[in-house]
């Protein structure tokens, strides 16, 4: 059987691998110099290949559709992608929060032992190869079409097409284009995963903190949508860093228009009575200093401005005239730091694509378009999303094993 798969990323490349071991003859066509352009910076360049968890936790973290992954995680899980590339000759290894990378950090070596394996079940890989149309007869898939004009006749077609966040990699909205061509439902993009912007110029004054063991919560119009503890980081827009990813996955566009209060607990550990009791016992061996200069065993040098300036507490003032109404203010701070979220950074900044094919119109059991006979969906273009920690790869590997093994 021909099979032409459409999309050299993380999804087509394991279609494409999955079909040839179902013993097809495979095509995969890539518009970009080299596969895998974008799986090559995943994990700021180490690659986060999947999350060892257990399965029930693997749904639990996917933020769209989960319930459409039920074939697809079972059919190639966690376990079995990890086995997979250790089988290719890839060592892996598990670090904090489940997250599996290989052992040498380097992303070039996932895609290496993809394209070696490619090249052991001879698919036939064309790059600078761009999709201009899927040729369609009788509601049936006869091939495709490319921008060079030059025609892949095909039994069967897989598109691994991907979403639209790094442009740089070739995201360009082909999903949305191929679509609309074919009259296929699509749900809007929007950009996930994405670090945001604040009204606040203080979180500027921080820009390049990172904060560790800290806790986030996110309100909208007073309604709390978000409540993780972990890591975060001040940038010159804003706010970025895991916990901010994680935290923009449950705001959609239309969130941007409300309020939304983002808090968060420099302080998690204490109570505010042991803060307080903390603060006292600091105070008590800084009493001669100004209060300016006390808090250096509380806080990062670069936040004790902040904290001085959000406490209302006047900076030159002793240590020991500051009142308990005073200190009090300066726990809120510590236990309550505010700013408000205005936007965004767009899908240039973006990990992955909220939004896309609409999976009501899609086999859930072999990733086949209802639509039309012989075509089949997986990866990104889907409307599918996760969070951080290695969720999505884990979605493009199993999706693209579904669609290529059928």
């Amino acid at each position: 059987m021909k099979v032409v798969v459409v999309g050299g990323g993380a999804a087509g490349m394991m279609a494409a691998l999955a079909a040839a071991q179902s013993g097809s003859k495979v095509t995969l066509l890539e518009k970009n110099e080299k596969l895998g352009k974008k799986l090559f910076i995943t994990g700021k360049g180490r690659c986060n290949l999947t999350n060892a968890c257990d399965i029930e936790e693997l749904f639990k973290n996917v933020m769209t559709n989960e319930k459409f992954l039920y074939s697809a995680f079972y059919s190639f899980s966690n376990n079995q992608t990890i086995s997979f590339f250790e089988e290719l000759g890839l060592q892996v290894k598990i670090e904090r929060g489940e997250r599996v990378f290989p052992v040498s950090d380097h992303s070039s070596d996932v895609i290496r032992v993809l394209e070696k394996a490619l090249k052991e079940y001879d698919v036939e890989i064309h790059l600078h190869t761009k999709l201009k149309e899927v040729c369609v007869n009788d509601g049936r898939v006869t091939g495709v079409l490319c921008d060079n004009e030059k025609s892949y006749p095909a039994e069967k077609v897989i598109l691994a097409l991907g979403g639209m966040s790094y442009p740089t990699c070739g995201a360009d909205g082909d999903t949305w284009k191929i679509a609309n061509q074919l009259q296929i439902k699509t749900k809007k993009a929007e950009p996930s995963l994405v670090p945001l912007e604040t009204q606040e110029d203080y979180a500027m004054k921080l820009q390049g903190l990172s904060l560790k063991n800290v806790n986030v919560r996110m309100y909208i119009d007073g309604k709390k949508r978000y409540d993780e503890f972990g890591e975060m980081l001040f940038t010159h827009f804003g706010v970025s860093g895991p916990l901010v990813l994680s935290a923009s996955a449950y705001l959609s566009s239309e969130d941007y228009q409300k309020n939304i209060e983002m808090q968060i607990d420099l302080k998690p550990a204490l109570s505010e009575k042991q803060l307080d009791e903390r603060i006292l016992r600091d105070f008590s061996e800084a009493k001669n200093k100004q209060f300016k200069n006390s808090l250096s065993k509380l806080a990062p040098g670069k936040l004790v401005p902040v904290l001085v300036e959000l406490s209302d507490i006047d900076s030159d003032k002793m240590v020991n005239e500051i009142t308990k109404e005073e200190r009090r203010k300066l726990i809120s701070v510590f236990k309550c730091m505010r700013l408000h979220i205005v936007g965004n950074r767009g899908f240039k900044e973006a990990i992955i694509t909220r939004g896309g094919i609409d999976v009501k119109r899609v086999d859930p059991g072999t990733m086949e378009s209802k639509d039309i006979k012989g075509l089949y969906f997986a990866g990104e273009m889907l409307d599918l999303d996760a969070l951080t920690g290695g969720f999505n790869l884990q979605i493009a590997w199993s999706t693209g094993y579904l669609a290529g093994q059928n």
